[in-house]
């Protein structure tokens, strides 16, 4: 009988996990809190990578605004361009009015290029 061997390699979501609450200003007291954890469970989450429930796995990628395919389909996304991860976390800190802000550039920018073009 076939067994799949592959594991989830939770340290880099622990990373993101513990950037994205530091982000927040939140301590691991009020996330664990949030998510009915104890803080020493979010501590082994952020360092160790510790794997955890389903629903507090759920709990915490939904609270921080985590996306998850590039920790489940890492090979999918080692391509990716590090430039475009940068500006994702930049944008990720960003209100409403500078996401705002950032739309119109980027629109601007789609119709001086269609203006090149044309």
């Amino acid at each position: 009988m076939y067994q799949y061997e592959k594991r989830l390699d939770c340290r880099a979501l622990g990373k993101e996990i513990k950037r994205r609450r530091k982000a927040k200003g939140w301590t691991q007291e009020h996330l664990a809190q949030l998510v009915d954890l104890t803080p020493r469970s979010i501590m082994y989450i952020e360092n160790k990578g510790q794997h955890t429930s389903l629903n507090a796995f759920y709990k915490l990628v939904t609270l921080l605004d985590i996306s998850v395919d590039e920790f489940f389909y890492p090979d999918k996304h080692n391509g990716e361009d590090e430039r475009r991860k940068h500006i994702d976390r930049m944008l990720n800190g960003m209100d409403e009015k500078e996401l705002t802000i950032m739309e119109s550039a980027a629109e601007g920018i789609c119709k001086a290029r269609e203006t090149e073009e044309a």
